[in-house]
């Protein structure tokens, strides 16, 4: 490891432009995109802030840490999926519930009423065609001012990179499943 001095001037940037909703997006193969969004829902909800999650891949019967957390702080998560492709029985049907699911984020979205409203692994489903890319796209540049979204999941399209405000790609540099160490319990759940 290479040692550094700590910084001792502080440039500071000023801000030219107003506060508004900013659109957010976690993506890239590494660990950490919900994880992060969920991070992010909880400093807005510490400030009194209205939250809404739609995680568009899991089940809504889904009990996962997260669901568990967020249930006992008050803050809505909604799964609108029926589980990872791989799992589905129907693909037909998991589309479906991406569509009918994404009537209900549209909705949380344009009403102005939270926040921030975080749209977890939307990418698979725009991904896999069940969900039009255009329509959200609308939704956000349509937005009212005040509202924030984020977005989560691999393989983001470029146009979603282009109106974001924000884009973090996650970069995957080393992980335990390729050591043959299975997923645990309150680490990625």
């Amino acid at each position: 490891m290479e040692i550094e001095a700590p910084p001792v001037d502080r440039v500071r940037v000023e801000p030219t432009a107003e506060r508004r909703g900013l659109i957010l997006v976690n993506t890239g193969d590494g660990k950490g995109k919900s994880t992060s969004a969920f991070g992010l829902a909880l400093r807005a909800h510490g400030r009194g802030k209205k939250v809404k999650i739609y995680q568009f891949m899991k089940v809504p019967s889904a009990r996962f840490g997260e669901h568990r957390m967020f249930e006992q702080l008050g803050v809505p998560i909604e799964g609108l999926g029926d589980g990872f492709s791989w799992k589905s029985k129907d693909l037909e049907h998991s589309g479906q519930l991406a569509r009918d699911g994404w009537v209900r984020a549209e909705g949380a979205i344009r009403s102005g009423e939270f926040f921030l409203v975080v749209l977890d692994e939307i990418m698979y489903p725009l991904r896999y065609g069940w969900l039009p890319l255009d329509p959200v796209l609308q939704a956000l540049r349509e937005r009212p001012s005040h509202v924030h979204v984020m977005l989560t999941g691999r393989n983001c399209p470029q146009e979603l990179i282009d109106l974001a405000d924000t884009v973090t790609e996650m970069a995957l540099v080393k992980h335990h499943y390729r050591a043959g160490v299975p997923a645990q319990r309150g680490i990625e759940d």
